[in-house]
């Protein structure tokens, strides 16, 4: 699979140094959105949760990770045109790798063990190579209709 270097437009945007907004990268280069756009939207909608004991600190902040498996982020993938495709089941193993053979084509936001990253007909476009030799596993993806 080809690995193509992309900070997603995080320091056109005036963004400094490095943060763990590899979902916000994810999305605005699969959805060919600016960064900061994204960024703005996801920290609006991930302030606005309620916070519940599972929460942690500092939750309003996106350079501590985005919550991907709550409501308000799968609705804003789906107004973007995206469709979630589950590739994993609790108790199925890995079925699918980060692999240009295992992954269709297209524009995709592929969802990772503690990482996303953004998937363009079979190339990576992440802040780095995040493939692992094609022996990661993907949990499921973000596919543009």
């Amino acid at each position: 699979m080809t690995y193509v270097y992309s900070d997603g437009g995080r320091a056109a945007s005036g963004f400094k140094g490095t943060t763990g907004d590899c979902v916000v990268r994810a999305v605005a280069i699969a959805a060919g959105l600016p960064y900061s756009d994204v960024y703005d939207t996801l920290s609006r909608l991930q302030r606005s949760q309620r916070v519940t004991k599972h929460t942690r600190k500092g939750a309003g902040s996106l350079r501590n990770g985005t919550y991907t498996k709550r409501k308000w982020f799968k609705d804003y993938m789906v107004g973007l045109g995206f469709e979630w495709v589950p590739t994993m089941q609790i108790g199925t193993g890995c079925k699918v790798h980060l692999r240009g053979d295992e992954l269709p084509p297209g524009r995709l936001v592929v969802m990772l063990s503690r990482h996303a990253c953004a998937v363009i007909d079979g190339a990576v476009h992440d802040a780095y190579d995040s493939t692992r030799g094609g022996t990661r596993c993907v949990y499921g993806y973000w596919k543009k209709s």
